[in-house]
C-alpha cells in the first residue's frame, strides 16, 4: 500500500515563493512517475507538474512553466515543488500523486493516477 504525505503549504505574499513536499512510502517510488496537482474552491482538479522516474524528465502546465520546479529524491522517497513568483491565481490545495503505470510519460490527467496524498493548503494573498 503506498502512502504519500504533502507538507509545507502555507500563506505566502503574491511573488513571494513557497516549496511544498510530497513523502511517499512503498518500494515503488523510484521506479514510477510522480506528479502534483491542484483544486482551487469551485474548480476542477488540474495538472500542475509531473517528473519521469529519474527525474530525467518534467512536464508543466503553461500557467506555471517558468515560476515552479518540480524535483525528486529517491533515495529520500520524496517529491518536491518549488513555486516561485506565486500569483493569487496558485492559490488552491495542493496534491501530489504516484503513477504506477508509467515510469517515463507523464500524464496530464488525474484519473491516470493511481494514488494521492491528503493536499495541502497553499494561500497567494495580494
Amino acid at each position: 500500500q503506498v502512502q504519500l504525505v504533502e507538507s509545507g503549504g502555507g500563506l505566502v505574499q503574491a511573488g513571494g515563493s513557497l516549496s511544498v513536499s510530497c513523502a511517499a512510502s512503498g518500494r515503488t517510488f523510484s521506479t514510477v512517475v510522480m506528479a502534483w496537482f491542484r483544486q482551487a474552491p469551485g474548480k476542477e482538479r488540474e495538472f500542475v507538474a509531473g517528473v519521469n522516474w529519474n527525474g530525467g524528465r518534467t512536464s508543466y502546465a503553461d500557467s506555471v512553466k517558468g515560476r515552479f520546479t518540480i524535483s525528486r529524491d529517491n533515495a529520500k522517497n520524496t517529491v518536491y515543488l518549488q513555486m516561485n513568483s506565486l500569483k493569487p491565481e496558485d492559490t488552491a490545495v495542493y496534491y501530489c500523486a504516484q503513477d504506477i503505470h508509467n515510469a517515463v510519460v507523464v500524464n496530464t490527467e488525474f484519473d491516470e493516477y493511481d494514488y494521492w496524498g491528503q493536499g495541502t493548503q497553499v494561500t497567494v494573498s495580494l
